[in-house]
C-alpha cells in the first residue's frame, strides 16, 4: 500500500496468499478476547462460593472487563501506527495473559475486577490492532475473503464462552478458564513474529492525552449508565451516568475538532461508504450483542432447560457462522454491496424475531435450524459491513478508521446486553411480575430484532456501486451502458 505506511513495500508481497494466514492469525487472537468476555458468566456462582461472597458481589468482575475495553480501544490506532502492529499486538497479548495470571490468583471479588481491568486493556487492543496488520497486507479485491474471517470471532466468542465456562467450571478448578490462556497466548505470539509485519506510519502523530482522558470517562459512563438502567430503581443513578457521558460525547467532538491528530479521528466519517457501514452495522450489532445473553436464559430460565443443551443449542448460531464464509464472495459479486446488505439485513433480523417465537416443546432440531440460519444471516451482514467500510480509506488512515469503527463495534455489543435487560425489565413491569418468564424473553427478542431491522434504511443509502472494485460487481447501469 501507499499513502504513508512504511508496510507497504511487504503489503503487495503479502498480499499474493499471506494474507489468509495474516488473517488467521488474527481471527484466533480476537476469539480469545470475545470468548474471555463472556466465559465468566456461567462460572460466577461458583466463584461466588470459593470467594466466600455473594454473586452480585462479582458484578464488578464483568463490568471491569468491559470497562478497560472501552477505556483503551481508542488508543488502539495511535499506538499501532507508532510501534508497530506486530509489537502492539505482542505487547497486548502479554497484558492479556498477565491479566489472565491475576484473575487465577485471585482470592477475592476486589482483587479479580483489578485483574480483568488489567486483562480488558490487552484485549482491547486485539481487535482494532489485528485489523489494522490485515488491512496493510490485503489488496483491495482480495478484502472480502480477507474480512470474512474477522467476524466468525465475534459471533463465535458469545457464543462459546457460555458453554466453555460451563464445562470448565463442572469438570476442572474454575481457575483453568484463565490458564488456558496462557498457552494459546504463547502461541500467538510465535505466529505473529513469523507471519506480521510491523509496519508503523510515516508521522504518527502526538499522543492525545486529553482526547484518551475524555474517551474513556465517556465511553465509561455510557457503559455504567446503560447497565444501571437494565437494574431495577436505579433509573435516576442511569440518567445521571447517561447525562455525563453525553457531555463527555460533545466536549470530545469540540476537542477533535480543534485538534490537527485526534484519538479518534471523526474526519473518516466524511467517507460516505465508512459512515454508512458504521451506522447500520452498530444498529445490527445491537441486535447480536444481545443473543448471546437472551437465549441462554430463555432456554435455561423461560424452558428450564441445563446449561449443557442450552450450550449445545446456540452451537448451532456458530455453525451458520462458519458455513456463511463460503458464500460471501460469490453473492457479492452477483448482487453488489448494496442489495446485498439490503436483503440479507431483513433475513437476518427475521430469523432472531422467529427467536421470539420459540417454545420449551418445540424439537430441538427445528430450534437449531432457525439459529443456523440466523448465524449464516447475521455473519454475512457484519461480513459486508467490515469490507465496504474501507473501500474508500486512504492507506495512511487506516489505523484511525480502524479504531473508530472498532470503538464502536465493542462500545454496541455491549450495549446490546443493556438493551435487551431494559425490554425484560419493561416487559416484567407491563405483566406486574417480578421473575422474568418467557414471555418477557420473547418481547425483548422482538425490541433487538427490530433495531437490526432499521438498518434497513441506512442500507438503502449506499451507492448501487458502492465496493464494486472489492467484489467485481457490475451495476445493472453500467452492464446496460453502450460500449
Amino acid at each position: 500500500m501507499s499513502g504513508g505506511c512504511t508496510a507497504a513495500p511487504s503489503a503487495d508481497r503479502s498480499s499474493r496468499g499471506n494474507y489468509r494466514v495474516v488473517a488467521l492469525i488474527v481471527a484466533s487472537t480476537m476469539i480469545m478476547e470475545q470468548i474471555d468476555a463472556t466465559v465468566l458468566t456461567t462460572a460466577l456462582p461458583t466463584i461466588a462460593r470459593d470467594f466466600r461472597e455473594p454473586v452480585n458481589a462479582l458484578g464488578l468482575v464483568l463490568t471491569a472487563y468491559l470497562l478497560a475495553v472501552a477505556a483503551f480501544i481508542p488508543l488502539s490506532g495511535r499506538l499501532a501506527d507508532r510501534f508497530g502492529a506486530r509489537s502492539v499486538l505482542r505487547a497486548a497479548i502479554l497484558v492479556f495473559m498477565a491479566g489472565s495470571l491475576l484473575c487465577a490468583f485471585s482470592t477475592s471479588a476486589a482483587q479479580m475486577g483489578m485483574a480483568r481491568f488489567v486483562q480488558g486493556a490487552g484485549g482491547a487492543m486485539m481487535t482494532p490492532v489485528g485489523r489494522i496488520a490485515l488491512l496493510r497486507v490485503t489488496r483491495r479485491q482480495d478484502l472480502v475473503s480477507a474480512t470474512a474471517w474477522l467476524v466468525t470471532p465475534a459471533l463465535l466468542g458469545p457464543m462459546l464462552g457460555p458453554p466453555i465456562g460451563g464445562l470448565i467450571v463442572t469438570h476442572l478448578d474454575w481457575r483453568w478458564i484463565f490458564y488456558v490462556n496462557l498457552p494459546v497466548g504463547l502461541a500467538g505470539i510465535a505466529a505473529i513474529s513469523l507471519h506480521i509485519d510491523n509496519g508503523r506510519a510515516d508521522a504518527p502523530g502526538r499522543a492525545d492525552i486529553p482526547g484518551f482522558l475524555i474517551c474513556a470517562a465517556g465511553l465509561g459512563t455510557l457503559l455504567l449508565g446503560c447497565e444501571s438502567a437494565s437494574q431495577p430503581g436505579r433509573l435516576g443513578q442511569a440518567l445521571l451516568l447517561l447525562a455525563v457521558a453525553g457531555v463527555m460525547a460533545g466536549t470530545y467532538v469540540r476537542h477533535a475538532a480543534r485538534r490537527p491528530d485526534p484519538l479518534l479521528d471523526l474526519t473518516v466519517l466524511r467517507d460516505r461508504s465508512f459512515r454508512l457501514s458504521l451506522i447500520g452495522g452498530s444498529l445490527t450489532r445491537i441486535t447480536q450483542g444481545a443473543q448471546p445473553f437472551l437465549l441462554p436464559l430463555m432456554f435455561q430460565v423461560g424452558f428450564g432447560f441445563s446449561a449443557a443443551v442450552s450450550g449445545a443449542i446456540m452451537l448451532a448460531t456458530a455453525v451458520g457462522s462458519l458455513v456463511s464464509k463460503a458464500i460471501v464472495s460469490p453473492v457479492l459479486r452477483r448482487l453488489g454491496f448494496r442489495r446485498s446488505l439490503i436483503v440479507n439485513g431483513l433475513l437476518s433480523s427475521l430469523c432472531y424475531g422467529l427467536a421470539a417465537a420459540f417454545r420449551a416443546d418445540w424439537p430441538v432440531p427445528l430450534t437449531m435450524a432457525v439459529l443456523t440460519l440466523a448465524g449464516f444471516f447475521m455473519s454475512f451482514q457484519f461480513s459486508v459491513y467490515n469490507t465496504v467500510a474501507y473501500e474508500g480509506v486512504e492507506a495512511a488512515r487506516i489505523s484511525r478508521a480502524s479504531s473508530l469503527y472498532s470503538t464502536f463495534q465493542q462500545l454496541l455489543l455491549s450495549l446490546g446486553i443493556c438493551t435487551a435487560s431494559v425490554a425484560i425489565q419493561a416487559s416484567m413491569a407491563v405483566r406486574g411480575s417480578a421473575t422474568p418468564h418467557r414471555e418477557d424473553f420473547a418481547a425483548a427478542l422482538v425490541a433487538v430484532a427490530l433495531i437490526s431491522l432499521s438498518a434497513f434504511f441506512v442500507n438503502r443509502r449506499f451507492a448501487p456501486d458502492a465496493g464494486s472494485a472489492m467484489s467485481g460487481h457490475v451495476p445493472r447501469a453500467e452492464q446496460d451502458r453502450p460500449k
